[in-house]
């Protein structure tokens, strides 16, 4: 439906530009949303508004000119009006809205996929997490997170690839690979003054357990630590990363491509590039280091690239990354961080600008942190000690549908209180169980009318006329909005929107359910019932997909 209104909002401004009324010239992107409000109609557009600001005009009086061009030859619409400044409000018509269930049951699966994106090449680049010990919750959030974004991404067009940046260069590795080897010196009774930038935890401890019983005491007595660090920095992260890959795949998560660091560094990759910007102008030598003129692109200050002792620096390493990531033919970057790298994004946006990139061609999104909650009581973690509550444990105490959906409850972007008693338990208190319980309903609603003789019907089969209730309008606008719904998500890189419209949804069908028969003596008010449920479960069955979390038939 948006569609069919935002082509006749593009054609009626053509018409005012033919007629001289207007002077559009590149139509900006036309915002056309559905109100908070229902007495602001089905749909509402600001174009006036950004109209008359290019035109130093009255805004409503480009609203009234828009509206004496629009042609509603289909006879969609009710009623339009302006409002406010200059806001244009349409109110269609009821027939229409159920006209356009008949899509639901056509598409099936495929309903509220499209291909806007166009096939639009997309990396979508999150978690991340240096392998030096297990994913934490923190982690979790911003797996979630990327994988929604990347599955609505797909939903709606574009080519998406997810990928793992595996951080295996550098101190953090070599201070893994020491505090494995310390605990296992410890082990056979070696006294060890572990030090303070060491890792701690108890998976530090199975490491060294996991060494000493398949290596013995092989690296006891070697004379230089130096020698032997280099295999237990490996062993260590290569059985993180193993474990890392587990947890994911608990958690549902799957990545097409993990990117090891240190590709960056073969055949002196990271130089070069150092080369090349400077061959540009754009490096400089000055404190006994390297920088990057980042602030010719905005950036409140220069960065450094090589340290003093003539190592690269992470941000080095980046620019040396993304750079790899546009070299692999990708249209669109997707960045999923913390929200403590707000302070990054200025750097990372100079140095793809100062190699000829356009800004919008890097999205970041900002995970804030998470808080975990027992019993109405915050959850005491601490990575530095080795105190933290894993991925895995957060999967199985609460399973993986209750973790993914309760990670989504909230913007990215906002902080976020997980109760984990609260997504345990089985009432309508838990977001997760009231949608999931939605969908078990509307499935024994259908056994139920097939142990009564009914046949499911199809469109073909029913009578839209005889849903007239305001709940019943209601659901079959929220149904037809859904495709709506994904594509502005995926336009705004926002995937709690599709909780949020489950949970108006679900609420709604609940609400609705338990004050009307959908199967009673009257047979095509049964039938049209039964078909409005059976698409309601559809969009259900279909939003719940694209969060990676089932659609149970019973609960």
């Amino acid at each position: 439906m948006r569609h069919r209104l935002l082509e006749m909002l593009r054609t009626s401004l053509e018409a005012c530009s033919a007629a001289g009324i207007l002077e559009t010239g590149d139509l900006p992107f036309i915002e056309l949303e559905a109100p908070r409000e229902e007495a602001h109609g089905d749909y509402a557009t600001n174009v006036a508004m950004i109209l008359a600001s290019r035109a130093k005009r009255n805004p409503r009086k480009i609203a009234e000119s828009i509206l004496k061009h629009m042609d509603d030859r289909s006879g969609i619409l009710q009623k339009v009006e302006i409002a406010g400044p200059g806001f244009i409000n349409f109110h269609l018509k009821e027939n229409v809205w159920a006209a356009l269930l008949e899509e639901v049951e056509k598409l099936g699966e495929g309903y509220g996929r499209s291909g806007f994106g166009g096939g639009c090449k997309v990396m979508v680049e999150f978690v991340s997490a240096n392998p030096t010990g297990p994913l934490h919750v923190g982690h979790a959030r911003g797996a979630v997170i990327g994988d929604v974004v990347a599955n609505i991404l797909g939903a709606t067009g574009y080519a998406v690839t997810r990928e793992y940046y595996v951080n295996d260069v550098g101190n953090q590795m070599n201070n893994l690979g020491r505090s494995v080897y310390y605990r296992y010196l410890e082990l056979q009774g070696v006294k060890v003054d572990f030090p303070q930038e060491c890792y701690r935890g108890d998976y530090i401890v199975e490491l060294a357990r996991e060494v000493f019983k398949k290596e013995g005491d092989r690296y006891l007595d070697t004379g230089s630590e130096e020698t032997v660090l280099p295999f237990f920095t490996d062993y260590a992260a290569r059985s993180i990363m193993e474990g890392i890959r587990d947890d994911l795949r608990a958690f549902g998560v799957v990545f097409d491509v993990y990117f090891s660091e240190r590709e960056l560094y073969r055949g002196d990759g990271v130089a070069k590039l150092l080369e090349d910007l400077k061959q540009r102008g754009l490096i400089y030598e000055a404190e006994n280091a390297t920088w990057f003129k980042s602030t010719a692109f905005g950036d409140e200050k220069d960065r450094v690239v090589v340290r003093e002792n003539n190592v690269p620096t992470y941000f080095a390493a980046d620019i040396a990354y993304h750079q790899n990531k546009y070299a692999r033919g990708f249209d669109l970057i997707i960045d999923v961080w913390g929200a403590d790298h707000h302070g990054y994004i200025p750097r990372i946006h100079a140095s793809i600008e100062a190699f000829g990139r356009k800004r919008e061609t890097l999205k970041i999104i900002l995970v804030q942190l998470v808080s975990l909650l027992r019993q109405g009581k915050p959850v005491a973690m601490s990575t530095r000690a080795g105190e933290f509550v894993t991925l895995r444990e957060v999967v199985d105490e609460v399973g993986r549908d209750a973790a993914r959906y309760n990670f989504m409850m909230r913007r990215s972007d906002s902080h976020l209180d997980f109760d984990l008693d609260l997504a345990k338990r089985q009432s309508n208190e838990n977001p997760v169980y009231y949608v999931q319980y939605a969908h078990a309903r509307i499935s024994s609603i259908m056994r139920t009318a097939l142990e009564k003789g009914f046949s499911i019907p199809t469109y073909r089969d029913i009578d839209p006329a005889v849903l007239t209730l305001p709940e019943e309008i209601t659901l079959i606008k929220s149904v037809i909005r859904f495709p709506e719904v994904v594509e502005a998500g995926a336009r705004a890189l926002e995937p709690h929107r599709l909780t949020f419209y489950l949970n108006d949804l679900a609420g709604t069908f609940h609400s609705y359910y338990n004050r009307n028969r959908v199967i009673s003596d009257d047979a095509a008010l049964s039938r049209a019932r039964l078909y409005l449920v059976r698409c309601i479960g559809q969009v259900l069955r279909n939003a719940l997909a694209l969060l990676g979390v089932t659609a149970p038939e019973r609960m």
